[in-house]
């Protein structure tokens, strides 16, 4: 598994379950349901000082399993990304060893 930061483009549906991906000029059509956790961050290493009444995305990082297909074909791929609960940007994070091996 890869691990790595980099911004990417997702859309999603009203209900907020992410739909497509925009990676290196290349589109992403998820592919089976997209799985959704919080992961822990190193909020006191990371600010200075937490500001009264400021909450989500704090403590907790938005993380995203997507399994999706390049352009709706080819092999199935699983991309994790992360979403910034203040700003709405999405960077992905992992990606899984089947994209690694066939680069």
């Amino acid at each position: 598994m890869g691990l790595f930061t980099q911004s990417v483009d997702v859309e999603c549906s009203t209900a907020g379950l992410p739909l497509r991906m925009r990676w290196q000029g290349r589109e992403y059509r998820v592919a089976a349901d997209p799985v959704r956790w919080f992961e822990r961050r190193r909020w006191w290493a990371e600010e200075i000082r937490a500001e009264r009444g400021r909450g989500p995305g704090l403590v907790d990082h938005e993380i995203w399993q997507l399994q999706v297909r390049l352009a709706g074909k080819g092999p199935l791929l699983t991309f994790e990304v992360s979403r910034d609960v203040e700003s709405g940007r999405w960077r992905l994070i992992r990606i899984h060893d089947a994209l690694l091996e066939s680069a």
